[in-house]
Order: C-alpha cells, then structure tokens, then sequence
C-alpha cells in the first residue's frame, strides 16, 4: 500500500494547549484546511493526564477546572472553529519544505503545508539523563509517568515516596502519590526554599536537598538525600518521582535543520514565533520545555495571527540568514523568544534562583536598549514578562542582545 498525499494549508503538529488554541484561531478566522496531529489516542497534551483543578482563565470568564476538562474545552473549539483534530497520527519526518511524513491509524501519509506550527511540547527529562547513580530498581518515575499512572490507569504505584523537586508540579505529585494512597515521606525541593506551592503540598519539605543516589534491586528500597550543609541521610521508599525538570520536545525542528536556542533547547524564533526555516513556526513549551497551560494557550493564538499573515501574503519576508540573538546573563536561565524581528508581544524570562523586585537590563553592542524593574518575586517556577515594544531600539544588523540584571 503507497503512501497518500494531501495538501492542507496549515499543518499543526500536537494537540497540546498552543496546538488547539492555534488551530481553533487559525480556522475560525478562515484558514480552510486546518489540520492538528496528535501522536496520543487523546488531545489535549499535559493537562489530561493532571486531574486536579487550577486549568482555565479567571480573566477570560472561565471557571478553572480541572486538566481532562481544560482539553476537552480546548479540542471541543478547535473542531467547532472547523480545524481537523486526528490522533494517533505520529509526523515521522520530513520530506521537504513543510512537507511531513506521517503514520496512523489510515496509514503512510505526505502531507504539504503552506505553514506548519510546531506544538510539539515538552517531556519529562529521564532518570538517566538526570545522572543520579545507582542500580535500576523498579519504583523510579517522572512526575508524568506518576500522572498517567494514577489518572489514566488507576494504578498503585507504591506505599512509601520521595518526591524529588519543587514548584508546582511537585505538589502536584504529591497529591497524586496520596490519590493512590502512598504516604510521602519527604519532598527534596533542590531549590534554597521550599517556595509558597511546595510549602503547601502537605509533605515534609527538605529545601536544599537532593538526590544523589538510588538504593535496591528489583524494587527501590531508599534514596541517598545531601543537604545543603553537606550532610547525607538515607530515606526508606519503594517509589521516587522526580519532578520540575521538563525539556523541549525538538526532534522535528532538529531534524529540519531549524536553528535551536542554546539556552532552551527549543526552536530558536523571533517575536512572531518564526523558526529559522522559512513557514515553519513553533510555540508553546516546544520553545523551553515548561509554562502554564495558559501561557502555551496564549501563544498559540499569538502564533495564528502570524501564520494567517503569512497566508494573506501581508507578513514581512523571511528573515534570511536569521537575525540577531537574543541572549541572557545569570542569574536568568532563558528567554522566549531568543531572535529579534518579527512583532514580540512579549518576552518571558525565566530566573534560575529567587528574585525579588529585580532591575533587569537590555544591552546591544555596549548601548542600553531598555530597563525594567518588575514587582513580585521570580524564580525556577515563576518567569517575569517583559513588554516587547524596547525591541524596536535594537539594531537588526547589530550584534546580540543581552539580558541581565543590575
């Protein structure tokens, strides 16, 4: 059997928060064929495996709900805008210029855009690219394994756990663990304090401490905690779940050759979410691994207006040969986007440790571009926005621009 080729106008690859809210935008406003691939049997990315509440905008009139909820709500306005939703359909590669091999439930198929926008999303970094020595033992999870375990099976997934991480999705995990009636013996944060969510997960908090060794064969039987001051100890558990260590989902952009962001990982692109390879666009935590639900959501619609643009043949040309980076200083751990050019809304930067009140400062080729000094405390979890319009003073033909704080 051969495979079949199709020509649609705007590809969309994931079904995630950004891929849905692109898609419903892009198809209400007229794109005819709009189609999102979905390599899982349900849309919605990361939130349907969350069962708790905190998904959906006060702001915008909705009542937060819960995670199976917020995609359900997602996919449901995608489909009504008339965007085309298959899941099960994995994009395997690429054959040409926004032209996808894919495989599903119907078969091979080539698929040709006039635009492609890569919501491919984020994963959780895995235990052996986290380095932590040890044997194998079963009861070693990732906070998204955990979530799939409990919420889309029912399944036990231990008696006694350490939760290893911070933040938010920590307390998460915590509450999963407890869901499927494990009791959590600690929650080792990494991070100097244990931060207002991790405070409230209910659980021992250890701030400071991390895991530096795995015990048992066959089944965990402990982990080996260091603190701070330098002191290990030993902690009884069948079950460790590490959380808070997300990385970008690029192979797609990688291997079209897309120009990647040295410090996310992810697709390098400029203010209107344009990858380095001209029509194909990425948003959502494909660009840095982690944000809120809403804030992928959000650049999903920023990124329909983009693409729609480029269909009416009213965007400016594709920068060729790409354009200035965008780069950050310590104490920031990346930028979104990272290129100039195109119409920045915003940009989000993401510390690597607590800030409070911080000065933070734009600079190209020794000249101060702009500075900002936002209220409210940042850190590892927690990224402040900056408004897009100081792009504007940049050199295009500059060198890069840098982000640091004063």
């Amino acid at each position: 059997m051969g495979r079949r080729e199709r020509v649609v106008d705007v590809l969309v690859v994931g079904a995630g928060p950004a891929g849905l809210s692109a898609a419903a935008r892009l198809a209400a406003a007229g794109a005819v064929r709009v189609e999102v691939l979905e390599r899982e049997p349900v849309a919605g990315g990361v939130p349907v495996h969350c069962d708790h509440p905190g998904f959906g905008l006060r702001a915008r009139g909705l009542r937060p709900v819960t995670g199976p909820e917020y995609a359900r709500r997602l996919a449901g306005a995608a489909v009504r805008a008339g965007a085309s939703l298959r899941t099960g359909v994995t994009a395997t590669g690429w054959a040409g210029p926004r032209v996808l091999d894919t495989t599903g439930p119907g078969g091979l198929e080539r698929i040709t855009a006039r635009a492609v926008v890569l919501a491919t999303g984020a994963r959780d970094r895995p235990r052996a690219a986290r380095l932590v020595p040890g044997t194998r033992p079963a009861g070693v999870l990732t906070a998204g394994e955990l979530q799939r375990a409990v919420y889309g099976y029912g399944r036990q997934v231990g008696r006694r756990a350490v939760v290893a991480g911070g933040g938010p999705v920590a307390a998460h995990a915590v509450a999963a663990l407890r869901r499927a009636g494990a009791v959590v013996a600690a929650l080792a944060t990494g991070e100097p304090g244990p931060g207002p969510r991790t405070a409230g997960a209910g659980a021992p908090v250890l701030a400071g401490a991390v895991v530096t060794e795995l015990l048992g064969r066959g089944r965990l039987s402990g982990v080996r905690l260091r603190h701070p001051d330098g002191r290990e100890t030993l902690v009884r558990c069948d079950t460790v779940v590490f959380t808070g260590d997300w990385i970008p989902d690029h192979e797609l952009a990688r291997t079209a050759g897309a120009a990647l962001d040295p410090a996310t990982r992810g697709p390098a692109v400029d203010g209107s979410f344009r990858t380095s390879l001209p029509g194909v666009f990425a948003a959502g935590n494909a660009l840095r691994g982690i944000e809120r639900a809403a804030v992928a959501a959000a650049e999903g619609r920023a990124v329909a207006g983009a693409v729609l643009a480029r269909l009416a043949g009213a965007a400016p040309p594709w920068p060729a040969g790409g354009t200035p980076p965008v780069r950050v200083a310590a104490p920031f751990r990346w930028v979104v986007p990272n290129r100039l050019g195109g119409t920045p809304g915003r940009f989000l930067l993401r510390p690597d440790r607590p800030l409070t009140d911080p000065v933070v400062v734009a600079r190209q080729d020794g000249r101060t571009l702009a500075r900002w000094s936002p209220r409210g405390t940042f850190g590892p979890h927690r990224s402040l926005a900056l408004p897009g319009g100081w792009a504007d003073a940049a050199d295009p033909a500059g060198g890069p621009v840098l982000l640091a704080a004063d």
